[in-house]
């Protein structure tokens, strides 16, 4: 018999992706959530109240270092040049598009629990305005089996959002502010979601610019700009609103 297990990053898709599977009958084994350590801190409470309305284990995970590790302290190697074999730079980064090491370890970690299950289908929640969104890799080199309950039923992205919402599902506001809610300082949001962030979520914004002073030999975290050069952005921004208000 095949287990479900949903991939749960507790955003408003798989939110709506378990409360549906389990309105239409379907049996749910387990639900997996990595915790990064980078998370909304509004994001732990709907993750508990989402288990104990549900009735769905949830399964929580955390990498085997810390984020904080591969972003400041991992010793990168050289693999060519004059330098090969030899440290060449302390710490990762900031995650980029062509660097996305957080991404990796996310996808480990599910995978080593996903052996631990028998028969296990990873269920994925990718709306049906956005499958361009699922890979290419074929079925055949997968290690499990893999469905888009969502797209299956014909769900956007906005029916999804009016479900949760329908069924007590506030995120504690966070839907008010953003259109997708995955770690908090991640370099891949838009640059209007960054704003947002630092007029809404100062603290969150603080520990932002903590975390870019900690990085050694930075390379930016968006475009080349650190969130130092951000910030200045923002402030020059701020101030020429206050001219036009005056």
């Amino acid at each position: 018999m095949d287990n479900n297990v949903i991939s749960l990053s507790g955003g408003k898709d798989s939110t709506a992706m378990t409360l549906m599977m389990l309105e239409s009958g379907e049996k749910i084994h387990s639900a997996v959530f990595f915790d990064t350590g980078w998370e909304f801190p509004e994001m732990y409470p709907h993750i508990n109240k989402l288990e104990k309305e549900t009735g769905v284990k949830t399964v929580r995970l955390t990498p085997v270092k810390s984020f904080n590790y591969w972003m400041f302290e991992r010793e990168v190697i050289a693999r060519k040049g004059s330098n090969k074999g030899n440290i060449h730079r302390i710490g990762n980064g900031w995650p980029s598009p062509m660097r996305r090491w957080c991404n990796r370890q996310k996808v480990d970690a599910i995978n080593k629990y996903l052996k631990t299950v028998d028969n296990p289908v990873s269920c994925i929640g990718f709306a049906d305005d956005e499958q361009k969104r699922i890979g290419s890799v074929s079925a055949k080199k997968r290690k499990y089996k893999m469905r888009y309950p969502l797209i299956e039923y014909g769900v956007t992205e906005a029916n999804a959002f009016e479900y949760c919402h329908d069924n007590g599902y506030d995120w504690g506001g966070l839907y008010n502010h953003f259109s997708r809610v995955s770690c908090f300082c991640c370099p891949l949001q838009k640059i209007g979601a960054l704003r947002i962030l630092r007029k809404h979520y100062p603290k969150l914004w603080e520990r932002m610019l903590y975390m870019d002073r900690r990085i050694q030999n930075n390379k930016g975290f968006r475009d080349y700009a650190t969130v130092h050069d951000l910030e200045r952005r923002f402030l020059c921004e701020d101030s020429q609103m206050e001219i036009e208000f005056k």
